[in-house]
């Protein structure tokens, strides 16, 4: 009898100090916004935990193999701006670094919406030839308009091939 009062007891404790500290497991919050002062309450579509990422072969052009990452932001969470082409890229094949470093082209100064409904992509383009290393996952670094980064690694998967002289292209609008 006196283990069940004391039980209670604690029981009933815990519950009002959980009330009165306004937490408990349903309240759990969301994480901030990125990459703008003004956005609404939803989690960034710029944070790499918040998009998923593909790569797809594209039209080659005169004397380059292209592929597209796409970028795709699932419904619920805010909009935000990127501009240039990401930083940081790393290509790897199961997971081993291929030891291939990316250049940049384009403008980085235009600036692209991308959330729900707004897919973005970026090119990497990997000169002709019969060598190259295959790769299956691209890591990378998506920058703001400011010249600043978003936080984190995003990273992409599909099948593609990288070699010495690739360059990665800017953030565009659309798939």
């Amino acid at each position: 009898m006196r283990t069940t009062t004391w039980k209670t007891a604690v029981t009933a404790a815990t519950t009002l100090l959980v009330g009165a500290l306004g937490g408990g497991p349903a309240q759990a919050s969301l994480p901030t916004a990125a990459a703008s002062p003004d956005a609404g309450v939803a989690p960034s579509s710029c944070r790499p935990a918040n998009h998923i990422a593909e790569i797809a072969a594209d039209a080659p052009s005169s004397g380059h193999r292209h592929y597209r990452v796409t970028l795709t932001a699932a419904p619920g969470y805010e909009p935000c701006e990127l501009a240039g082409s990401p930083t940081d890229v790393r290509f790897s094949r199961h997971g081993l670094p291929d030891g291939v470093t990316a250049g940049r082209y384009g403008s980085q100064s235009t600036v692209v919406t991308f959330g729900p409904g707004h897919p973005v992509h970026f090119d990497i383009q990997v000169p002709s030839g019969a060598g190259g290393v295959l790769a299956d996952e691209a890591a990378f670094t998506l920058r703001t308009p400011d010249g600043g980064v978003i936080p984190g690694e995003s990273t992409a998967y599909g099948q593609f091939t990288v070699d010495a002289g690739t360059l990665i292209g800017p953030v565009g609008p659309g798939a």
